[in-house]
Protein backbone atom coordinates (compact mmCIF):
# COMPACT_ATOMS: atom_id res chain seq x y z
CA UNK A 1 0.00 0.00 0.00
CA UNK A 2 1.47 3.24 -1.11
CA UNK A 3 1.70 5.77 2.19
CA UNK A 4 0.62 9.24 1.77
CA UNK A 5 3.09 11.80 1.57
CA UNK A 6 3.29 13.69 5.31
CA UNK A 7 1.39 16.87 5.41
CA UNK A 8 4.65 18.91 6.68
CA UNK A 9 6.32 17.84 3.49
CA UNK A 10 3.84 18.75 1.31
CA UNK A 11 3.71 22.16 2.92
CA UNK A 12 7.57 22.59 2.79
CA UNK A 13 7.40 21.11 -1.04
CA UNK A 14 4.52 23.92 -1.86
CA UNK A 15 6.33 27.00 -0.17
CA UNK A 16 9.18 25.36 -2.31
CA UNK A 17 7.45 25.64 -5.53
CA UNK A 18 5.90 28.41 -4.50
CA UNK A 19 9.21 30.62 -3.84
CA UNK A 20 10.60 28.90 -7.04
CA UNK A 21 7.73 30.67 -9.25
CA UNK A 22 8.46 33.59 -7.62
CA UNK A 23 11.66 33.68 -8.30
CA UNK A 24 12.05 36.29 -11.53
CA UNK A 25 9.96 38.94 -8.78
CA UNK A 26 12.72 38.73 -6.65
CA UNK A 27 15.33 39.07 -9.50
CA UNK A 28 14.35 42.59 -10.23
CA UNK A 29 16.46 45.33 -11.14
CA UNK A 30 16.95 48.64 -8.52
CA UNK A 31 17.65 51.88 -8.90
CA UNK A 32 20.48 53.13 -6.83
CA UNK A 33 23.31 54.57 -6.33
CA UNK A 34 26.02 51.56 -6.64
CA UNK A 35 29.77 52.49 -5.76
CA UNK A 36 32.87 51.47 -7.16
CA UNK A 37 36.73 51.86 -7.14
CA UNK A 38 39.59 51.57 -8.93
CA UNK A 39 43.36 50.39 -8.53
CA UNK A 40 46.30 52.30 -9.39
CA UNK A 41 43.83 54.30 -12.13
CA UNK A 42 42.76 50.89 -13.15
CA UNK A 43 39.20 49.63 -14.62
CA UNK A 44 36.60 50.05 -12.23
CA UNK A 45 35.36 47.39 -10.11
CA UNK A 46 32.17 46.99 -7.61
CA UNK A 47 33.19 47.86 -4.34
CA UNK A 48 33.14 44.93 -1.70
CA UNK A 49 32.45 47.49 1.05
CA UNK A 50 30.30 50.40 1.53
CA UNK A 51 30.98 54.05 1.42
CA UNK A 52 30.82 54.54 5.34
CA UNK A 53 33.87 51.46 5.67
CA UNK A 54 36.03 52.01 3.04
CA UNK A 55 39.32 54.00 3.91
CA UNK A 56 40.59 54.61 0.84
CA UNK A 57 44.33 55.78 0.81
CA UNK A 58 45.84 58.74 -0.49
CA UNK A 59 45.66 58.31 -4.35
CA UNK A 60 42.93 56.17 -4.61
CA UNK A 61 40.02 57.17 -7.54
CA UNK A 62 36.04 56.28 -5.93
CA UNK A 63 32.98 56.23 -8.23
CA UNK A 64 29.48 56.35 -7.90
CA UNK A 65 26.78 56.16 -10.79
CA UNK A 66 23.15 56.41 -10.25
CA UNK A 67 21.19 53.60 -12.68
CA UNK A 68 18.95 50.87 -12.92
CA UNK A 69 21.09 47.83 -12.63
CA UNK A 70 20.60 44.43 -11.31
CA UNK A 71 24.06 43.62 -10.01
CA UNK A 72 27.75 43.52 -9.64
CA UNK A 73 28.10 42.24 -13.04
CA UNK A 74 26.09 45.06 -14.71
CA UNK A 75 28.70 46.81 -16.51
CA UNK A 76 26.39 49.62 -18.23
CA UNK A 77 26.08 51.10 -14.49
CA UNK A 78 29.58 51.89 -14.40
CA UNK A 79 30.62 55.44 -13.87
CA UNK A 80 30.97 57.09 -17.09
CA UNK A 81 34.57 58.68 -16.71
CA UNK A 82 38.11 57.23 -16.28
CA UNK A 83 39.29 56.73 -12.70
CA UNK A 84 42.17 59.10 -13.65
CA UNK A 85 43.87 60.15 -10.53
CA UNK A 86 46.09 62.72 -12.41
CA UNK A 87 43.76 64.24 -14.01
CA UNK A 88 41.04 64.78 -11.15
CA UNK A 89 43.56 65.95 -8.31
CA UNK A 90 46.76 66.65 -10.36
CA UNK A 91 46.03 70.32 -9.65
CA UNK A 92 45.33 69.67 -5.79
CA UNK A 93 48.56 69.46 -3.77
CA UNK A 94 49.71 67.10 -1.32
CA UNK A 95 49.16 68.34 2.20
CA UNK A 96 50.60 67.82 5.72
CA UNK A 97 47.86 65.53 7.51
CA UNK A 98 45.45 65.45 4.75
CA UNK A 99 45.53 62.97 2.12
CA UNK A 100 43.30 63.40 -1.96
CA UNK A 101 40.78 60.68 -2.99
CA UNK A 102 39.46 61.42 -6.46
CA UNK A 103 36.05 61.08 -6.88
CA UNK A 104 33.92 60.67 -9.51
CA UNK A 105 29.93 61.32 -9.27
CA UNK A 106 27.85 59.80 -12.44
CA UNK A 107 24.31 61.07 -12.07
CA UNK A 108 23.12 58.89 -14.48
CA UNK A 109 20.70 58.80 -17.56
CA UNK A 110 17.66 60.51 -17.75
CA UNK A 111 15.98 56.90 -18.62
CA UNK A 112 17.01 55.93 -15.06
CA UNK A 113 15.71 59.00 -13.36
CA UNK A 114 12.42 58.20 -11.07
CA UNK A 115 9.66 59.95 -12.43
CA UNK A 116 9.47 63.73 -12.03
CA UNK A 117 13.18 64.07 -12.29
CA UNK A 118 16.32 64.35 -13.98
CA UNK A 119 19.69 63.85 -13.49
CA UNK A 120 21.11 67.60 -12.39
CA UNK A 121 24.00 67.28 -14.60
CA UNK A 122 24.90 64.84 -17.83
CA UNK A 123 28.42 64.42 -17.47
CA UNK A 124 29.84 62.59 -14.64
CA UNK A 125 31.41 65.06 -11.98
CA UNK A 126 34.71 65.14 -10.43
CA UNK A 127 36.54 66.42 -7.28
CA UNK A 128 39.68 66.02 -5.22
CA UNK A 129 38.50 65.64 -2.00
CA UNK A 130 40.96 66.37 0.41
CA UNK A 131 40.68 64.59 4.08
CA UNK A 132 42.44 63.44 7.18
CA UNK A 133 44.37 60.36 6.55
CA UNK A 134 41.52 57.84 8.30
CA UNK A 135 38.47 59.27 6.69
CA UNK A 136 36.08 57.26 4.97
CA UNK A 137 35.15 57.42 1.28
CA UNK A 138 31.19 58.56 2.60
CA UNK A 139 33.54 61.21 4.57
CA UNK A 140 35.48 62.25 1.34
CA UNK A 141 32.18 62.58 -0.82
CA UNK A 142 30.71 64.37 1.99
CA UNK A 143 32.99 67.06 1.64
CA UNK A 144 32.43 67.97 -2.13
CA UNK A 145 29.02 66.71 -2.94
CA UNK A 146 26.40 67.61 -0.32
CA UNK A 147 23.74 66.96 0.81
CA UNK A 148 23.88 63.39 1.06
CA UNK A 149 21.30 61.29 1.85
CA UNK A 150 21.08 58.03 3.80
CA UNK A 151 18.21 55.75 5.18
CA UNK A 152 18.10 53.71 8.27
CA UNK A 153 19.93 50.70 7.08
CA UNK A 154 23.04 53.40 6.07
CA UNK A 155 22.09 52.34 2.18
CA UNK A 156 23.19 55.70 0.28
CA UNK A 157 20.28 57.22 -1.44
CA UNK A 158 21.12 60.68 -2.74
CA UNK A 159 24.30 62.34 -3.82
CA UNK A 160 24.11 66.41 -3.83
CA UNK A 161 20.59 65.84 -3.43
CA UNK A 162 19.44 63.62 -6.31
CA UNK A 163 17.09 61.96 -6.61
CA UNK A 164 15.12 63.36 -3.69
CA UNK A 165 13.14 61.03 -3.12
CA UNK A 166 13.49 56.87 -3.03
CA UNK A 167 16.02 54.46 -2.18
CA UNK A 168 16.81 51.35 -3.76
CA UNK A 169 13.28 50.80 -5.12
CA UNK A 170 12.92 47.46 -7.33
CA UNK A 171 12.23 48.17 -11.16
CA UNK A 172 9.31 45.98 -12.84
CA UNK A 173 9.53 45.42 -16.54
CA UNK A 174 6.47 46.60 -18.18
CA UNK A 175 4.73 44.45 -21.05
CA UNK A 176 7.43 46.29 -23.49
CA UNK A 177 10.12 45.57 -21.60
CA UNK A 178 10.96 49.14 -20.25
CA UNK A 179 11.40 49.21 -16.55
CA UNK A 180 8.58 50.40 -14.54
CA UNK A 181 8.89 51.34 -10.56
CA UNK A 182 7.50 49.76 -8.33
CA UNK A 183 8.79 51.16 -5.42
CA UNK A 184 8.38 49.44 -1.77
CA UNK A 185 6.59 51.13 0.67
CA UNK A 186 8.22 53.92 2.33
CA UNK A 187 10.32 54.35 -0.40
CA UNK A 188 8.97 58.08 -1.09
CA UNK A 189 10.38 59.00 2.05
CA UNK A 190 13.75 57.22 1.69
CA UNK A 191 13.04 54.24 3.71
CA UNK A 192 14.16 50.86 3.05
CA UNK A 193 13.45 48.95 0.34
CA UNK A 194 10.15 45.79 1.31
CA UNK A 195 12.97 43.01 0.57
CA UNK A 196 15.45 44.18 2.17
CA UNK A 197 17.39 40.38 1.45
CA UNK A 198 17.34 41.09 -1.99
CA UNK A 199 17.88 45.23 -2.19
CA UNK A 200 20.91 46.34 -2.69
CA UNK A 201 22.57 47.02 0.50
CA UNK A 202 25.34 49.78 1.54
CA UNK A 203 27.60 48.20 3.59
CA UNK A 204 27.95 44.79 0.84
CA UNK A 205 29.58 44.82 -2.13
CA UNK A 206 27.64 42.51 -3.41
CA UNK A 207 24.50 42.61 -6.29
CA UNK A 208 20.65 42.54 -4.87
CA UNK A 209 20.51 38.74 -6.56
CA UNK A 210 22.24 37.02 -3.34
CA UNK A 211 19.43 37.31 -1.38
CA UNK A 212 17.26 35.15 -3.91
CA UNK A 213 20.00 32.87 -3.62
CA UNK A 214 20.47 32.59 0.11
CA UNK A 215 16.66 32.12 0.14
CA UNK A 216 16.16 29.50 -2.04
CA UNK A 217 19.15 27.54 -0.16
CA UNK A 218 17.44 27.79 3.13
CA UNK A 219 13.84 26.68 0.90
CA UNK A 220 16.03 23.83 -0.09
CA UNK A 221 17.42 22.87 3.22
CA UNK A 222 13.93 22.76 5.00
CA UNK A 223 12.53 20.38 1.54
CA UNK A 224 15.88 18.05 2.77
CA UNK A 225 14.44 18.33 6.15
CA UNK A 226 10.93 17.17 5.42
CA UNK A 227 11.71 14.52 3.22
CA UNK A 228 14.20 12.99 6.15
CA UNK A 229 11.98 13.00 8.84
CA UNK A 230 9.03 11.59 6.21
CA UNK A 231 11.23 8.51 5.32
CA UNK A 232 12.36 8.25 8.98
CA UNK A 233 8.41 7.74 9.99
CA UNK A 234 8.03 5.07 7.07
CA UNK A 235 10.62 2.90 8.64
Amino acid sequence: MRRRPSPVLAVLLGFALAVLAASPALASSYRYWSFWDSAAGGPWSYATVGPSMARPADGSVQGFRFAVSKDASDEAARPRAAADFSAICGATPAADGKKRVALVVDFGVPADAPSGEAPPQEAPRTACAQVAPDATTAEALASVAKPLRYNGAAMLCAISGYPAQGCGEPIASTASGSPESAAAPGSDSGGSPSSAAAAPRAEEGGGPSAGLITGLAAVAALAAAGIWQSRRRAR
